[in-house]
């Protein structure tokens, strides 16, 4: 497959909506060429006036696509597989699971013919071009693995990973927006308990946490190296973070990264 012209996003919650505005923000795809399906179509319905074809019927989605994003819950799966298999072409079809503790291996399997499956982990930051999308496959060419990558790329950054770090993935990008978000949530809290009204306070944390973030990633600098920067000899910051040391705030992120991770791996049962 050389280019797709048209993208089914069988799933139209948070994720699939950030997938299918984002790369209509990107410019890489009019709204025409995406198609977005949720069991309750009203729930589209700002969708479709932007452009953007909606409907509830899969397998017609799916006859009309090139590629097909599966944007579902992993307890979603199965019927949905079920549904779409007839209308699915091995020549044609590319498949993109977004779906979370699923394989490229169980998509294939279910797939009932010999169509490519790569599996995408971004997360929501996807809607405005600031993903961490995490990509692999056990069958994909490397030409589509290829045009995989470059379609999130337009959406924020891309890395290609082993399968088996896919779960992991999950946990530490996908679930990692919320963990993030807490944090600054209760940045902003702690301003607001020392005299900032709430919004500036929040303002104030969330500004600081892009600036900590583009910190590292524009100059490929290491934390440790930034936090010395800050932290003088009997300084202020140093009694802060050890503070917070003192009450388990890394272990309380790497133990929060680690049950997120063991509960992901769970969620889809193939039984069902």
């Amino acid at each position: 497959m050389s280019e797709i012209q048209t993208i089914a996003i069988l799933g139209g919650g948070n994720i699939g909506l950030s997938l299918a505005r984002g790369l209509v923000k990107a410019g890489i795809y009019k709204p025409e060429q995406i198609i977005v399906t949720r069991r309750n179509l009203g729930a589209l319905a700002l969708l479709s006036k932007e452009g953007f074809q909606t409907t509830d019927n899969n397998s017609d989605a799916v006859k009309r696509s090139d590629a097909v994003v599966i944007a579902v819950l992993p307890q979603q799966l199965n019927k949905l597989m079920y549904e779409i298999r007839p209308s699915l072409k091995k020549q044609r079809h590319l498949l993109i699971s977004v779906v979370s503790g699923v394989s490229c291996h169980d998509i294939y399997v279910q797939a009932g013919t010999l169509v490519q499956v790569v599996r995408a982990m971004p997360n929501t930051a996807i809607a405005i071009g600031q993903s961490m999308t995490c990509i692999s496959t056990e069958n994909a060419s490397n030409e589509n693995m290829e045009l995989v990558k470059s379609l999130f790329d337009t959406v924020g950054v891309t890395i290609q990973i082993n399968e088996e770090l896919m779960t992991s993935a999950t946990a530490l990008c996908a679930c990692g927006i919320a963990f993030f978000l807490r944090s600054i949530r209760a940045a902003s809290q702690g301003g607001t308990e020392i005299g900032f009204h709430a919004h500036d306070a929040l303002r104030m944390a969330a500004q600081t946490a892009k600036g900590a973030a583009d910190l590292l990633l524009q100059l490929s600098s290491h934390p440790e190296q930034e936090i010395d920067k800050v932290t003088s000899p009997k300084g202020c910051t140093i009694a802060g973070l050890n503070e917070m040391e003192h009450n388990g705030f890394s272990s309380a992120m790497i133990k929060g990264i680690k049950t997120s991770a063991d509960k992901a791996a769970v969620l889809y049962d193939k039984e069902d």
